[in-house]
């Protein structure tokens, strides 16, 4: 059993609605057939779909993206690579003009995220948000990140400092499933260039060929000459780039700070108002509750009063009629 009959069934799965997931996993896992393979093979397959893990809620909501709206992630992964091209060469301009234009599409798909889970049924909580762009802000960072973002079968929210490769494991249901390119890279996703390995123009400077093999019967001057020159920043504008590329970074992480402490002075807000409604509440209900114990006296007197001056009334009538009767048979007694 390979890895492509365990993505072909996975990929619906992390496609539906977050509630319908176990469920259909189960019913997919009882329903395995795959034509070719022995028994034991499907009872395997079985068996690993019915492992597949339920992904967090903020990989789910990136996971609807990449059903419903791939164009948006293809677009972001698009943009991490202008903006490693931009870092690769020192052009500090572009990379701000980048960051800038990061910045926007990145709330642009939190709020499609948002739209698309909600509309799926599970609205996502602020902190959820969080972590979707979080990760799709890792998928700008590097090309295995997009990869992962990509498939459809995230499990988990990722996350990218900017120095370190993200961590990748146990990310992604079913590793290695698909294989499209990330956009610009001309790469598989999760592969990178070879460190290390230098220009043919550069290596002719040393007069050897892009192979690595030395040149035979051509002057070194005249490879030298021939060879289109490379110019090599200086490490001044090498700091002076990676200065303003911090800068800018620094610049981003300003704004989210200040948008979670924007978020935070809200919630404290609206926590102080809802403690003074409680509080207000429950004055409320301590006078309710002391003036239905007096009403409930008053009640209680009244009831016994009612029933004593009705006891009265009963008695008084029946001194009216033993007075009526000895009227009645004092007036029909002849007088002598």
């Amino acid at each position: 059993m390979g890895s492509r009959e365990l993505a072909g069934i996975a990929g619906p799965l992390y496609a539906l609605p977050y509630g319908e997931f176990v469920a259909a996993r189960t019913a997919a896992a009882k329903d395995v057939s795959s034509a070719g393979v022995t028994a034991a093979e499907q009872r395997a397959l079985a068996a690993a779909v019915r492992a597949l893990p339920k992904p967090s809620v903020a990989a789910w909501a990136v996971n609807m993206l990449a059903a419903h709206s791939p164009e948006i992630l293809r677009e972001l992964a698009a943009l991490g690579t202008s903006m490693q091209a931009a870092q690769d060469a020192l052009d500090a301009a572009d990379l701000r003009r980048l960051a800038q234009q990061r910045r926007q599409l990145l709330a642009s798909t939190v709020k499609a995220a948002q739209a698309l889970a909600a509309r799926h049924g599970r609205a996502i909580s602020a902190a959820v948000a969080t972590e979707v762009e979080q990760t799709l802000r890792a998928a700008t960072a590097d090309p295995g990140a997009a990869a992962a973002v990509q498939s459809g079968c995230l499990l988990r929210a990722l996350s990218a400092d900017g120095v370190d490769v993200v961590d990748l494991a146990g990310a992604v249901a079913v590793p290695g499933s698909h294989a499209a390119s990330v956009p610009g890279t001309g790469a598989a996703p999760g592969t990178a260039s070879v460190r290390g390995t230098e220009p043919a123009d550069r290596t002719a400077q040393r007069g050897g060929t892009a192979s690595g093999k030395p040149t035979t019967g051509q002057p070194r001057l005249r490879a030298v000459g021939t060879a289109r020159m490379t110019p090599t920043p200086s490490a001044v504008e090498r700091a002076r780039t990676a200065l303003e590329a911090a800068e800018v970074a620094a610049a981003e992480a300003d704004e989210e700070a200040g948008r979670a402490a924007a978020e935070l002075a809200e919630a404290t807000a609206e926590t102080s108002r809802l403690a003074d409604e409680v509080r207000e509440l429950r004055r409320r209900l301590d006078a309710a509750e002391a003036g239905l114990k007096t009403a409930r006296k008053d009640h209680e007197l009244a009831s016994a009063l009612a029933q004593q001056t009705a006891r009265a009334a009963d008695r008084q009538r029946r001194k009216e009629v033993l007075a009526r009767e000895r009227v009645l048979r004092l007036g029909n007694t002849p007088e002598e």
